[in-house]
């Protein structure tokens, strides 16, 4: 599995795509190498629904057995609790698959 994740410098506003209420935003994938894997931990995570979504917005994509992962929020305060609770349901899963996901390929 790789992570790769958006350094905090890279947090920016783009007035063209975001509503001027939505300037902090942040991208991540996550690569299991297994769209199934990828699957199964989007369908799980994306059960748990943002706490207010009337200042922060998810959306979660799979390809190619990656996980790709956009937050929006209105204040970088916001995007950093959602960003770090969402993390820790996400390395729950993921561990979740290392130690379960070879029975579930035989």
């Amino acid at each position: 599995m790789e992570v790769e994740t958006v350094a905090a410098s890279d947090i920016t506003t783009d007035a063209k795509s975001l509503p001027s209420e939505w300037q902090f935003h942040c991208d991540f994938e996550v690569d299991y190498e297994s769209e199934v894997h990828a699957q199964i931990v989007c369908s799980a995570l994306a059960v748990d629904k943002e706490l207010q979504p009337d200042k922060v917005k998810r959306h979660m994509t799979v390809s190619n057995g990656k996980l790709f992962v956009h937050f929006e929020a209105v204040e970088a305060r916001f995007l950093r609790a959602s960003f770090s609770a969402f993390v820790d349901v996400l390395t729950l899963a993921t561990r979740t698959i290392e130690e379960f996901g070879q029975a579930m390929e035989s």
